[in-house]
């Protein structure tokens, strides 16, 4: 078999990815091949088996269906059942771990830079390393090897050092070593390069095989079913008479189970499976892949390597390595197949030789090493890089559990006890807002320039030092207010939220506008030369003050001492209105908002365990004959809602499951799109806006925590006179005045 440096200069005769070449943006045609995978062992049977039929009889109903049988799938099913649930059925249309589950590399890793994470990856090797062999009896295969992260610069040791110490919050034994330690740890690796490494003795490897028929069988044994060789080709749908749409059962080719609950596991597929129940599943499919090498002397027992400044990740394969990592040019799977299983593609050499040059240098020997097997298999990415879960905002009862981005087996015993619990109880107990569908503006998630977009930024990224400022280049400028223009011409430095450009302080060099983005150089795309914005991004990535630190205390001070204005306008702005509004606002706020109109009351919302879900600003509306995007009419009580923008779609979806839930006879109306937001504050905003406001600002004719209709340069606004100062809504559009 050829080395790993034949095969890097077979490609070089070609022209190298990271020369900024062409290198396929899409499948190429006629590439799928079925291949093996070193495993010990999979559950791939026979081509003669499959598409026999339902391994079992369908059930008329159930109280839940999950549809695919990989990793999320299954640790869902076991959860369920082992919250109580019996009438439960998990529906795979080939074989389990068929689409991508089975060609995963299932590294194990139980350091994330997210407090949560490490919880979810926690809960995952407590499952497969105890918990499935102590109930059924069966080895899951998990390999306890221990991982290895390499710092070959000062910030990523530093990071590094971050992580001990959340780890060490969560009990989770980790280790700083200097490069000499390293080497002995790790004999065959090349140190010289390095500041350090960290290494974690506990992490390990999950086998999928054996893990998916452990769960499964422990699932069985508490009632729960799986039916496999049953394809699912419809979700049906019905609307309540609130109209409200609803799951209400999933059709086969074998029959229908009738169910109130569909958990949507597809992983790759999971957009394809939205679409029977008209639901937006934002993920795109990628090639992902590694290779084996031949036998390696000296390489056993060694733990798992991430190199992420390379950008490639060093598997144990038992006396070989499994190498792979995350590229700058990922190919997109663009048409799906339905009928793919157990199928790998041919390895785009060009594509995968940027690892090879890291790998070799990281383990030298790795240059005179045969290369065994190739695996080049599908997986789904979104446009943050963190998995999609929870209910759809579109459809009561069809929940998500998939775009796990290649972590679906070292995520997935966390995710599904969360998922189990958000089915069963209606939230997770964990706070899962990052995962949540409902974090992303519907008009993002049906818009496939952005998933693209972001979603390849997120990729090419996913090795990348997580830095506290950071912000994407990909999917900008979606969603801008009037004031956009305006303030980029004085300097403004955007940053998004929810698709809005947010401003985020001024720079005093002058405008730093978003380009369109460039795929960094991939595609064939001219990487933008002198790039002011990407620029100052860059100035910001480190742990310690930005730079332009002193910009913003003078920001901070003039607020402070004088007066400053807040392009708020990225805020969700909603009305909530009708005869049961006021039943409604009481069981969703925490204080009294049923005030005289012209009030407005700073208060929480709750969930229906007494949690918090936000605090936002609710305003007392009064009865106008006139209605206006500031004053819609109405019947009954009405109040307007200002929300922090980036929870503003998750604010929405809350509101809006209470109000179907309990059955309040009211309309909740968005105007975020219509309204804009400004706050002024500080000691002078009063004088400041005496100057421009055609009413009196006294404190006798306007109050403390009030709101009026006034005139502002001729112009209707609303202000609203509270604790951090007056905050008009004025009409978006060409006509909204500057001054």
């Amino acid at each position: 078999m050829a080395s790993l440096r034949r095969a890097l200069r077979a490609a070089a005769f070609r022209p190298l990815p990271w020369r900024l070449q062409l290198r396929p943006l899409s499948t190429p045609k006629g590439s799928t091949i079925e291949k093996g995978v070193p495993y010990q062992r999979t559950l791939k049977e026979d081509k003669d088996s499959v598409g026999s039929g339902p391994t079992r009889p369908l059930p008329n109903s159930a109280d839940v269906v999950v549809i695919g049988g990989g990793s999320l799938g299954c640790q869902t099913l076991y959860h369920l059942a082992k919250l109580g649930l019996t009438n439960i059925v998990l529906l795979e249309r080939d074989k389990l771990t068929s689409g991508t589950t089975w060609h995963t590399a299932g590294l194990l890793w139980q350091l994330r830079p997210s407090d949560m994470e490490v919880e979810l990856l926690a809960h995952t090797r407590q499952v497969v390393s105890h918990d499935l062999e102590e109930e059924t009896g069966v080895h899951t295969g998990w390999i306890q090897n221990g991982g290895l992260f390499i710092a070959s610069n000062r910030q990523r040791l530093d990071e590094y050092k971050r992580l001990m110490s959340l780890g060490k919050a969560y009990g989770i034994e980790s280790h700083v070593l200097t490069p000499a330690e390293t080497k002995t740890l790790y004999p065959l690796m090349n140190v010289e390069d390095l500041y350090g490494t960290l290494y974690v003795p506990h992490d390990g490897l999950i086998d999928p095989a054996g893990t998916c028929t452990a769960l499964t069988r422990a699932a069985a044994a508490r009632g729960a079913q799986v039916i496999e060789n049953c394809p699912v080709t419809g979700i049906q749908v019905r609307t309540d008479d609130f109209g409200v749409r609803r799951v209400a059962a999933v059709d086969t080719d074998y029959g229908s189970i009738q169910t109130p609950c569909v958990v949507n596991c597809a992983g790759v597929w999971s957009s394809s499976l939205g679409k029977m129940a008209g639901v937006k599943v934002p993920l795109v499919a990628m090639y992902h892949a590694y290779v084996v090498t031949e036998r390696i002397e000296g390489i056993q027992n060694t733990p798992n390597v991430r190199d992420h400044d390379a950008s490639v990740y060093l598997r144990l394969q038992g006396d070989a390595l499994s190498l792979g990592g995350y590229e700058s040019n990922p190919i997109f799977w663009e048409e799906v197949s339905a009928n793919f299983a157990f199928g790998l593609f041919d390895l785009n050499w060009d594509v995968f030789a940027q690892h090879i040059e890291g790998a070799i240098n990281r383990v030298p020997i790795l240059e005179k090493t045969g290369i065994k097997s190739t695996v080049c298999g599908p997986e789904s990415f979104t446009a943050d890089h963190k998995p999609l879960m929870g209910e759809a905002p579109e459809l009561r009862g069809f929940f998500l559990g998939c775009g796990f981005n290649s972590a679906g087996m070292m995520l997935g015993g966390g995710c599904g006890k969360e998922l189990a619990h958000w089915i069963i109880h209606g939230r997770p107990e964990k706070d899962m807002y990052g995962y949540d569908i409902r974090r992303f503006h519907p008009s993002l998630t049906d818009n496939r320039l952005w998933i693209r977009e972001r979603s390849h930024e997120s990729y090419a990224k996913n090795y990348s030092v997580v830095f506290p400022y950071d912000e994407p280049l990909a999917g900008r400028n979606m969603r801008r207010d009037p004031l956009y223009e305006e303030l980029l011409q004085q300097g403004c430095v955007f940053q998004e939220r929810h698709g809005w450009e947010r401003p985020g302080w001024f720079n005093p060099q002058g405008p730093a506008p978003i380009l369109p983005y460039d795929y960094y150089g991939a595609y064939e795309h001219q990487p933008h030369e002198d790039y002011k914005y990407n620029k100052l991004l860059g100035d910001e990535y480190t742990f310690d003050f930005p730079p332009h630190h002193d910009v913003i205390e003078k920001e901070c001070l003039s607020c402070r001492n004088a007066v400053a204005a807040f392009d708020m306008s990225y805020f969700g702005k909603f009305y909530l209105v009708g005869p049961e509004a006021k039943k409604a606002a009481d069981w969703l706020f925490t204080a009294d908002v049923h005030k005289q109109p012209g009030s407005t009351v700073y208060t929480c919302m709750l969930n229906h365990r007494g949690g918090t879900e936000s605090d936002l600003t609710v305003s007392r509306l009064a009865v106008d004959s006139e209605a206006s995007p500031l004053n819609p009419s109405f019947e009954g009580d009405g109040y307007y809602l200002a929300v922090g923008g980036a929870v503003a779609q998750h604010n929405w979806s809350h509101i809006t499951t209470v109000l179907q839930d309990k059955k309040f006879n009211c309309q909740l109306i968005d105007c975020s799109e219509d309204i804009g937001m400004i706050s002024i504050q500080g000691p002078k905003s009063r004088a400041v806006l005496q100057e421009v406001l055609e009413t009196d600002l006294s404190n006798e004719a306007f109050p403390f925590s009030t709101n009026q209709l006034v005139k502002a340069a001729g112009h209707l606004v609303c202000y609203r006179l509270g604790n951090i100062g007056l905050e008009p809504r004025a009409q978006c559009g060409k006509t909204w005045p500057k001054d």
